[in-house]
């Protein structure tokens, strides 16, 4: 099944889709980079499901309950399971500028595993991020069109920002309703 059942979470599906927008134009170690965060929050992300004190975990003496896995690598991986939450891995908070220093490791267990407390946490992190990077050019996808366009013009921005009002007089819209 792999990431078939996580891509039906629309927060999951995004995060990983704005890592792709983000490799548009991104110079090679930008890549690489981009490469080393889906690995460690796609294929072997964590979530925090503890109470409010996350500091890191570098002893594994807190109980595994505490992590749920949603990383693909992990949940598809029985040797890896296992020893994310009973071996001893170093158990880090998700940050972008630590994570690109880990090591990917391929043919053996990981030494560390990072988490967040949920998919929108983690997308902050990753635009804070990608907003640092040098690129050529801003994307967007635009799920009507089913496309990536280029926002390097008035025209673009403008058609942006008339799609952008119109999904708030929806959401207006629906608030009325709901309240």
């Amino acid at each position: 099944m792999g990431h078939m059942a996580l891509f039906a979470d629309p927060d999951f599906a995004q995060f990983s889709q704005e890592i792709g927008l983000a490799s548009l134009g991104a110079s090679d170690e930008d890549l690489k980079k981009l490469a080393t965060l889906y690995f460690f929050s796609i294929e072997f992300g964590l979530c925090y499901d503890g109470p409010a004190d996350t500091s890191d975990k570098k002893d594994n003496s807190a109980p595994a309950i505490k992590y749920k896995i949603y990383g693909a690598g992990l949940l598809s991986s029985a040797g890896e399971l296992q020893h994310a939450v009973e071996g001893s891995p170093t158990i880090l908070r998700f940050d972008p500028d630590r994570v690109v220093e880990q090591e990917c490791l391929v043919i053996t267990f990981q030494n560390a595993y990072f988490y967040t407390r949920n998919f929108e946490e983690a997308m902050q992190k990753l635009r804070m991020f990608t907003s640092s990077m040098n690129r050529p050019f801003v994307v967007r996808y635009n799920p009507y069109t089913e496309s990536v366009e280029i926002l390097n013009n008035k025209r673009a921005l403008m058609l942006t920002v008339n799609s952008l009002r119109s999904d708030i007089n929806l959401l207006t819209g629906a608030l009325h309703y709901i309240l």
